[in-house]
């Protein structure tokens, strides 16, 4: 019990303030796409959600491409009305009547449906009709993805989305690098125990090595628990607090003002950030493609909930002279109440070598001390990179990175 998550000197080096940013002066509510526009007996309708991007607002299912799905060969479906099935903001599709025949336009990661109604959800993914043919879905982040328009303007701004009645906060990072005409990954980067966003832009090391390639960075703020601004990985860190849905809705948000690869998001986090990346590599692998913890470990209190839904890229960043969040692992009792175990370095290495069906025994280290599972279960990576000696540290982004952008969703 007696050690400690933090220090005093550690936590007080992470707090910025938020004044400190150039930030946005609009909230943001993510919208919700209808599925574009479906034609019925003559009529054409269109329906769709509400987009807030910078305090601009386009309501009712407003197309960023005119015509985004057009009926081949002029053919038209029931009652001779012409499907015209626009995306909005990338994320929707067309439907035509039943037995005829519609081909979606391209959005983030376009679709196209083939033989009869069907409704398509973003993203790439596309629902078959009943006695329809199969759907082909177009390749996620493709050179003919339709971008949000503006494009957005480089530089750090404060965001706010809701998730359920509650508003949260992140930092949303643009290149200079990035001009909107394709699609660019999206790395979500969260803080440690009393920190915030704006604290892990501040500090984090991916900046340096994703903005060369125009990459989108978030840097979303936790909710205040007992030990200040947290995480809740299950028994920790803070109650009451879904930071799964927030996670999941902030890329949807920002997958509206940007042209995100939808198969090329990632996770990263530093400490109970770190914490955080493993808990979405568990709960939310159908949205987050790889992940990148440093200084954290799984836990022993709820391990064995971790079913991802699919094989995930681990890439985990430890110091054996971690003086906070042990290498060989430990109990902590840090956050008032909230009891946690940490698995250690080795274990949890292993353990997502378990959980990924990696077959065989791990690599030796490599000259960056980063250890490899091989044979793992969808062509996914498990590796552990251990820095000799160290502290408490972040992790090795120059490292971590080329490691995260070999790997997209299936």
């Amino acid at each position: 019990m007696k050690r400690v998550l933090l220090d005093a000197r550690w936590l007080g080096a992470w707090v910025l303030p938020l004044a400190t940013l150039a930030c946005g002066n609009g909230s943001d509510d993510p919208g919700t796409g209808q599925g574009g526009a479906t034609s019925q007996g003559g009529a054409k309708t269109s329906s769709g959600g509400t987009s807030t991007s910078g305090g601009t607002t386009s309501q009712g299912g407003a197309l960023p491409t005119s015509g985004g799905a057009t009926s081949q060969g002029g053919a038209t479906s029931q009652g001779g009305a012409t499907s015209q099935g626009g995306l909005a903001n990338g994320s929707g599709g067309a439907s035509g009547g039943s037995g005829g025949t519609a081909t979606a336009g391209s959005g983030n990661g376009g679709s196209s449906v083939q033989g009869g109604a069907g409704g398509i959800a973003g993203g790439g993914a596309a629902g078959n009709a009943a006695g329809g043919s199969a759907p082909m879905a177009g390749a996620g982040g493709g050179g003919t993805d339709t971008c949000p328009m503006p494009a957005l303007k480089s530089g750090d701004s404060e965001q706010t989305v809701t998730v359920g009645s509650a508003s949260r906060t992140y930092v949303l990072h643009v290149p200079s690098k990035y001009d909107g005409s394709k699609a660019v990954p999206l790395v979500v980067d969260f803080h440690p125990l009393s920190g915030s966003g704006p604290s892990e832009r501040s500090a984090s090391p991916y900046p340096a090595q994703t903005d060369s390639e125009g990459v989108i960075m978030a840097f979303p703020t936790g909710k205040s628990g007992p030990s200040g601004g947290a995480w809740n990985v299950g028994p920790c860190c803070v109650k009451d607090v879904d930071d799964v849905a927030f996670a999941k809705a902030l890329v949807a948000q920002v997958k509206q003002k940007a042209c995100i690869d939808p198969k090329r998001v990632y996770a990263v986090g530093f400490s109970m950030g770190g914490g955080m990346s493993h808990y979405l590599a568990c709960h939310a692998a159908d949205v987050f493609a790889a992940v990148a913890p440093a200084a954290f470990d799984l836990l022993k209190e709820n391990v064995d909930a971790c079913k991802p839904a699919r094989p995930i890229s681990v890439v985990s960043f430890r110091s054996t002279g971690d003086n906070v969040v042990k290498y060989a692992g430990e109990y902590s009792s840090v956050v008032t109440g909230m009891p946690i175990t940490f698995l250690g370095a080795k274990a949890t290495f292993e353990k997502w070598g378990q959980i990924n069906q990696c077959t065989g025994a791990a690599s030796a280290e490599d000259s960056n001390g980063c250890a490899k599972y091989s044979g793992c279960a969808g062509g996914v990576d498990v590796v552990l990179c251990t820095k000799q000696g160290g502290s408490h540290d972040q992790g090795n982004a120059k490292v971590g990175w080329p490691i995260l952008k070999q790997h997209v969703l299936p």
